[in-house]
């Protein structure tokens, strides 16, 4: 029996959700506000224009499709299949959280408050979501028609299905050596799980390995900064560290944290959302008679790899900033940080 395709409609909870949870009632919260200079009405606003977002998205799915309803908290226990469309609904930060639990399936980042998300992945307002999906219904065939079999498995395949304009992102895709792994679209943060220092052995391969040398300490090398000039190809730069963590960041993740760490430093050439290219720094390093401060900064290609051996007690790895979804790496364990094999294919047209 052919398929049915699905849409999965992804949100979070609003403000004013978490506000009615908290203090139960609207009279209350009202009060909760206005004890800090804001307004119920604002929530509400905002509130409704995120609820009408979605009521306008769930219309516009094509006669026959499936549809199913993803809050941000249940992504994880959420098996998103093969056939599925994914529809965001919300700021950019949750087109990141989606990514990691997706292989090839088009996403449409709707954005439900214009002008006040920055849109680098929720690029798609109400009303060209709504034609974007009805393009697709048309595309794939009406239930029981001629091209509503099975959909195709190559990601490639299923998009030209759909009449689906895509941009493929790059992720970032941090290994244990134990065989645990985790993937993300912005940036991987490898660190001390408290304030306290992170200590580890740093490698670094791939164009604009950093500045230190093929030695242990690191030292002044060629400069290989993330838009000065890297080692060549096959060489290793190591160093032993004591910082405030590691951030590997892809080009979707150069608007953010990331920016802000290539701006201080005086500005440094960050790759492109579809560039196969990752941008890393090292937080603080403290320099010492056992630990470095020169190997800080490069970026990795496709074939690259940023390698941590941890020699603290623990050191934890999170994406996108999701602390609660984290590996947990111990004295003596290795973690590789590399370009991921999936591409998030978010929809532009």
């Amino acid at each position: 029996m052919p398929l049915q395709r699905r849409v999965v409609v992804v949100h979070r909870r609003t403000e004013l959700d978490e506000l009615l949870d908290r203090h139960a009632t609207r009279g209350q919260a009202e009060f909760f506000l206005r004890t800090r200079g804001r307004t119920l009405a604002a929530v509400q606003e905002r509130h409704d224009a995120v609820t009408e977002a979605r009521a306008r998205v769930v219309a516009a799915i094509p006669e026959g499709w499936r549809r199913a309803d993803v809050e941000r908290a249940d992504l994880g226990r959420f098996l998103v299949a093969p056939e599925d469309v994914v529809v965001v609904v919300g700021q950019d930060g949750l087109v990141a959280n989606v990514a990691k639990y997706l292989t090839d399936q088009p996403v449409l980042g709707v954005d439900p408050e214009p002008g006040t998300n920055a849109g680098a992945l929720v690029r798609l307002d109400v009303t060209t979501a709504e034609r974007l999906l009805t393009r697709a219904g048309k595309a794939a065939g009406t239930p029981g028609g001629p091209r509503s079999a099975a959909p195709p498995p190559d990601g490639a395949a299923q998009l030209g299905s759909l009449g689906l304009r895509t941009e493929d992102l790059t992720t970032v895709v941090a290994h244990l050596d134990d065989g645990q792994h985790l993937a993300a679209l912005n940036e991987v943060f490898v660190g001390h799980p408290s304030h306290q220092s992170a200590r580890y052995r740093i490698a670094a391969d791939g164009p604009g390995g950093g500045s230190g040398t093929d030695g242990e300490r690191g030292g002044s090398g060629e400069r290989g900064a993330a838009g000065g000039r890297g080692p060549v190809r096959g060489s290793v730069r190591r160093e032993r560290q004591s910082s405030s963590g590691v951030i590997v960041a892809t080009g979707a993740g150069a608007t953010g944290w990331c920016a802000s760490i290539a701006r201080e430093r005086g500005g440094r050439r960050l790759p492109g959302p579809t560039d196969p290219l990752l941008a890393w720094f090292v937080r603080e390093a403290w320099p010492s008679p056992a630990t470095g401060a020169d190997l800080t900064e490069g970026l990795l290609d496709a074939n690259g790899e940023l390698r941590l051996t941890v020699e603290s007690d623990q050191l934890v790895v999170f994406g996108d900033g999701v602390e609660s979804d984290r590996l947990v790496a111990t004295w003596g364990q290795e973690i590789t940080v590399r370009v991921g094999e999936n591409r998030l294919r978010l929809v532009v047209g």
